[in-house]
């Protein structure tokens, strides 16, 4: 038994949904945070928190690891190419400080890691767009084609766009930016 050491109210929090993996494709998303931490191997990765901007899992997080400091070359060419795409995606080509990232948005393709040595299922990143029209257009559809899975992130934009242009004028900020 352990004494909280002080009174808990359970009707005044909202409890924590389940976090299923997300279905893989695209999603619009920003870095929130990221930091470097050390790695079991005496390297140094980047950890980045994502979260996703728009759509159906609006507000929904990844995390997203890039071994920048390791000794296994091959690993650190695959995270320091990460990196050079997720800069091209937000227009930050001399990055000296990973916060130069951070509340810019862009896409993501996430895949699913499959479940392996007693860890669940997990999503990952498989690639960095830029965050622009055409690229918005892949988000309506998922990674392996066909039916679009995450139809939501797009169709609301396409039908409340005239509405929105006429009732408000845009301040030419992303429909995230402006609170919606």
């Amino acid at each position: 038994m352990a004494n909280l050491g002080f009174a808990f109210d359970a009707n005044t929090v909202q409890p924590q949904e389940s976090f299923d993996v997300l279905p893989a494709g695209f999603y619009p998303l920003m870095i929130t945070e990221s930091e470097m931490k050390a790695t079991s191997t005496g390297g140094q990765m980047l950890v980045l928190t994502l979260e996703i901007i728009e759509g159906q899992f609006k507000g929904r997080k990844i995390w997203e690891r890039l071994n920048l400091v390791n000794n296994n070359e091959q690993a650190v060419q695959i995270a320091q190419r990460s990196l050079s795409a997720i800069c091209h995606a937000v227009k930050e080509f001399q990055v000296q400080d990973s916060s130069q990232l951070h509340h810019k948005p862009l896409i993501a393709k996430v895949k699913v890691n499959p479940a392996a040595n007693g860890y669940d299922a997990s999503n990952g990143v498989a690639g960095w767009l830029e965050y622009n029209t055409e690229n918005q257009q892949k988000c309506a559809a998922p990674a392996t084609g066909g039916q679009p899975q995450i139809a939501q992130m797009a169709q609301p934009k396409q039908q409340a766009a005239p509405a929105q242009q006429q009732a408000a004028p845009s301040n030419g900020a992303p429909a995230w930016a402006q609170g919606s």
